[in-house]
């Protein structure tokens, strides 16, 4: 086992890329990867980062050579044998060629499209422009690049022993979730948290504690090159991305609102079993179940990522009643700002009533609340969306307003295309 504390203080991080392949990167990148390479492959897009907590100065903190420099190094990358050979053969969500030999003869010849970087006041405006299956692959490396290089900033002024104590702690505390969780019955969780992770080593080793730790309850891991290397189930599905550029391409309110189920018939086309999971709050949970069709009931469940994960979940029981589906057959999938307590609240809340299973992300990777003079390692909320699609706005909704995104204009029009009312404002942790 790596001691990471030591790599830290002897090495500066030099042998350590951020991002050590094209494959460390979650799961869900790479499904939907092959269904827009499959159904949009011309689309042009712009990916941009967005710093939700503006209060914290990245461009004070991460320095701009070094960013272009691990930037750079993720353009040089491409897949090795081993990682194509993975890609193709192994099984994944029981199916043996997840990867079809068209999409994978692209991938292992891809090179990440150029970025632009710039400063702006305290804040960097980081952009991605290409077409929609190549620009789409920076968002999770881009990310993981910025908040490790804000974790290094941190760690650079600290020596040996401190740094030994540092993760000593973290590990401890790390642990003592996972012995909190170790008794919880009929508990599935997985690592999501590869795009806000304190570093690569360390979201490693979480991994590594979790499969010690959790044995069977642990089912995967979001991240690729982590399932590769230990042996474990990837683990992903779908994200908002898909709705939000579906929608941007619509010409008329009509095919607008019929986007986020043309996302999902694309999506049937390909796909089943564990992998039919709806993600319903792109443009409100509530207006998407009301309006959706009978087909889509039939999947095998449901992932909330916004709102009241509680309130979402009895909607979504409640709707599967509604299209006379058994909810106790169905897979709720709870992956926003989960930590221990939460998980151990909603696994007796909704155990029995329906199959259960949590993506616990930057709350398992990147948890060094309180060990750090100033709360300096605080995670914080970073994220890198779509923002354009053949030059229109991308829009999101959500079922927190305070994740939405977008023009004024178009969310006003969205929230009327969608029958969006009033909603509750939650704070936004991570």
């Amino acid at each position: 086992m790596v001691d990471i504390a030591t790599r830290v203080h002897n090495h500066k991080w030099k042998i350590d890329p951020i991002v050590r392949s094209l494959i460390d990167t979650d799961f869900y990148k790479l499904l939907m990867c092959q269904s827009v390479f499959r159904n949009r492959p011309d689309t042009q897009v712009t990916f941009s980062l967005i710093n939700r907590s503006t209060h914290i100065p990245l461009a004070d903190l991460v320095d701009e050579g070094e960013l272009r420099e691990q930037l750079d190094h993720i353009r040089s990358l491409s897949l090795s044998r081993g990682e194509s050979t993975w890609l193709r053969g192994n099984m994944f969500y029981g199916k043996r060629q997840m990867f079809t030999p068209e999409f994978m003869e692209w991938f292992e010849t891809m090179r990440l499209p150029p970025y632009h970087l710039e400063r702006v006041g305290d804040q960097y405006e980081l952009t991605f422009e290409g077409t929609w299956p190549e620009a789409m692959l920076w968002e999770v490396p881009a990310l993981a690049v910025l908040m490790e290089l804000r974790s290094r900033a941190v760690l650079n002024g600290m020596g040996r022993f401190e740094l030994k104590v540092l993760y000593a702690r973290a590990m401890t505390k790390l642990w003592e979730k996972v012995e909190r969780l170790r008794d919880v019955p009929d508990l599935f969780v997985a690592d999501f948290g590869t795009r806000r992770r304190h570093s690569f080593l360390w979201q490693d080793w979480c991994v590594q504690a979790m499969m010690e730790g959790l044995g069977d309850k642990f089912v995967g891991t979001s991240n690729c090159f982590i399932a590769k290397n230990r042996e474990v189930e990837a683990i992903g599905t779908n994200a908002h991305e898909l709705p939000m550029i579906y929608a941007a391409l619509a010409n008329t309110d009509e095919e607008l609102a019929d986007a986020p189920y043309d996302v999902l018939s694309d999506w049937h086309e390909e796909h089943e079993g564990n992998l039919r999971i709806i993600l319903p709050d792109t443009y409100g949970t509530e207006g998407f179940l009301r309006d959706a069709p009978d087909w889509l009931a039939g999947w095998t469940g449901i992932r909330i990522d916004s709102g009241d994960p509680a309130t979402g979940a009895e909607m979504a029981i409640n709707w599967w009643k509604s299209r006379g589906e058994d909810p106790t057959e169905k897979l709720i999938i709870f992956s926003d700002g989960l930590d221990v307590e939460k998980i151990v609240q909603l696994q007796a809340q909704f155990a029995g009533r329906a199959r259960v299973s949590f993506g616990w992300g930057t709350l398992l990777t990147n948890d060094f609340r309180g060990l750090t003079p100033d709360d300096a390692l605080t995670p914080f909320s970073l994220v890198c969306k779509a923002v354009s699609a053949n030059g229109r706005p991308t829009v999101k909704l959500s079922d927190n307003p305070r994740k939405a995104m977008g023009p004024e204009a178009e969310i006003a029009r969205y929230k009327r295309v969608f029958g969006v009312g009033d909603q509750e404002a939650l704070e936004v942790v991570v």
